[in-house]
C-alpha cells in the first residue's frame, strides 16, 4: 500500500479496512479476514462512516479473503444506522462467494451485491 493523505473525519487504514472518498460515496475496502478477531477493525471504519446526516456509503468486499457471521453482524448494525440517518449502505463484491454467503444467511435481499464502484454519484435508488 502506498502512504495516503489522512482524511479528517475517516479512521486511518488497518490490517482489515481503510475508508476514502469517491465522489458522493464514502468507500470502505475491506481486505484479509473479517472474523471475531478482527471485526472492531471493521467496525471503527463503519461506525465513523455512517454517523452523520444521509450517509451512503460502499463497503468494498472484493479483495476480502474471509468473512464469519461476525462480520455480517458489524454490516448489519452499520446498514441499520445508515438508513436511520436518512442513508444506504451497500455492498461491492465480485464472484458468487460472498452473494452465495447473504443468500445462507437471510441477507441477500438486505444486501443486493454490486458489482463494482458506481461513477455516478446517484447510481442506485435509496431504500
Amino acid at each position: 500500500m502506498t502512504p495516503e493523505a489522512v482524511d479528517p473525519g475517516l479512521p486511518a487504514a488497518n490490517s482489515c479496512a481503510r475508508s476514502r472518498r469517491s465522489g458522493a460515496f464514502v468507500v470502505v475496502e475491506v481486505f484479509g479476514e473479517v472474523d471475531i478477531a478482527t471485526e472492531e477493525l471493521l467496525a471503527e471504519h463503519l461506525l465513523a462512516v455512517t454517523t452523520g446526516p444521509e450517509p451512503d456509503v460502499l463497503v468494498d468486499l472484493r479483495r476480502l479473503e474471509f468473512l464469519d457471521c461476525s462480520g455480517l453482524r458489524v454490516l448489519c448494525r452499520a446498514e441499520a444506522r445508515a438508513r436511520e440517518r436518512g442513508g444506504r449502505l451497500r455492498l461491492v463484491c465480485e464472484g458468487p462467494r460472498i452473494p452465495r454467503l447473504l443468500r445462507a444467511s437471510g441477507l441477500l435481499g438486505r444486501f443486493p451485491p454490486l458489482p463494482g464502484i458506481p461513477r455516478d454519484g446517484n447510481a442506485g435508488e435509496r431504500r
